[in-house]
Order: C-alpha cells, then sequence, then structure tokens
C-alpha cells in the first residue's frame, strides 16, 4: 500500500498528533500500520516523537515489538534545528534513508512517515524535506495549524506540493487560536476550499479513501 508522508507548514503544528491518530485508524481498517521517523533532532537521550510513534504502533502491530525508538529513526541530532544545521558533520546518508525505510516496510501493510519541520526544511545541502516524499514514493498529507496567519502557510504550502505535482491531501490541526478559528481562518477555507476537513473530524474517512485507492 502506498506509504504517507505526514508533513507539516511549520514545526509544531501537529505531524505527531496526526501520526499517532492515523496509526489507529488503520488499526481499525484491520491493517498493520508501520511508523518511520527518518530524522528527529533535539534529541538529548531518546527520539521523544519516535518513541511516542513507536509505542502506538507497537500496541497494533506485533511485528515492531523488538524495535527500539532507535529502530524507527535513521538519524537524531541534539541541536533543535533543521537537519542541515543539526548534522554538523554531515552524516546524513540518503542511501541509509532508503534503507531503512525499505526494511521497516516489510514489518506490516502501510508505512506512516513523520517528516521534521516544514516542507522546505533543508536535510541535506541538495535535499529538502519535500523531497523525501517522491523519494518514498508516498502520498502526502499535508497538516495545517489554525493559528492567524495560517492562511498563507497553507497556500504557500500547496503551491509548493503541486508546483511538484506530488500526491496530497490537506487539513486543518485545530489546536491552536481556537476561539477565532471560526472567525478569522474558517470563512476563507469554506469559500476557497468547501471540503476542507480537520485532523479532529476526518481522519477515518482519509483512511478509508486511502486504502481504496
Amino acid at each position: 500500500m502506498k506509504p504517507i508522508f505526514i508533513t507539516a507548514t511549520n514545526t509544531d503544528v501537529g505531524k505527531t498528533h496526526t501520526t499517532l491518530k492515523l496509526i489507529e485508524e488503520f488499526s481499525k481498517l484491520g491493517l498493520k500500520p508501520v511508523v518511520y521517523k527518518p530524522i528527529e533532532t533535539g534529541v538529548e537521550k531518546s527520539p521523544h516523537d519516535a518513541s511516542m510513534l513507536l509505542e502506538k504502533a507497537q500496541s497494533v502491530n506485533a511485528n515492531l515489538s523488538s524495535l527500539t525508538p532507535f529502530d524507527i529513526t535513521s538519524y537524531t541530532f541534539t541541536l533543535p534545528a533543521s537537519p542541515y544545521v543539526a548534522d554538523s558533520k554531515k552524516e546524513i546518508d540518503i542511501s541509509k534513508l532508503k534503507s531503512d525505510f525499505e526494511k521497516l516496510s516489510l514489518l506490516g501493510d502501510i508505512v506512516l512517515v513523520e517528516g521534521a519541520g516544514g516542507l522546505m526544511v533543508p536535510v541535506t545541502k541538495e535535499l529538502k524535506m519535500i523531497d523525501l516524499i517522491s523519494f518514498f514514493d508516498a502520498h502526502a498529507l499535508l497538516v495545517t495549524s489554525s493559528r492567524l496567519g495560517s492562511i498563507n502557510d497553507t497556500l504557500l504550502s500547496i503551491e509548493s506540493l503541486r508546483n511538484r505535482q506530488l500526491s496530497f491531501d490537506w487539513c486543518v490541526n485545530i489546536f491552536s487560536d481556537v476561539q477565532t478559528f471560526d472567525s478569522v481562518t474558517k470563512p476563507y477555507y469554506d469559500e476557497e476550499f468547501p471540503a476542507w476537513w480537520s485532523v479532529q473530524d476526518g481522519l477515518t474517512e482519509f483512511a478509508k479513501d486511502h486504502i481504496n485507492k
């Protein structure tokens, strides 16, 4: 089944929250989801996001029971920055990302790949996060924020995905500026994207549609 690359308009928008929910949704549909966090920065001892993802995935996929968080991350760095900056020794090897992804894909029915930061975050001198979507031959799920300013971020990210001719869906994670979202941001989405949906309400249908493609 085609992998899903969970990305976002920026950092702290809700990629991990969304991926955790997707694990639940695909499990409900009888699938064994696998999780992969290619790169995680800001890691002191154990990768926080990868730990949460693996714990959730292990609860529904016994094939992952022997793995550790470091088994689902190819690279971890201490500095909380973009991979390009955090990787001060320039260790990131794209072939290792591919090899680790392929190994994990054998352990379940669908691989959920969680990116780092937004689409244009630099991974290496040559690669940005958006390049990994096609590298893993994945369908992208763009998670956008509900805070003031998110319309601009959403449109720029959608344009980037379209310019690369990448297969994608997008949804809003309604967790910030909740009290003003309906008056400040929602009217534009209702007018320009009447079929828009939120993480809170639309992941079930997204998962069903994905397995039927």
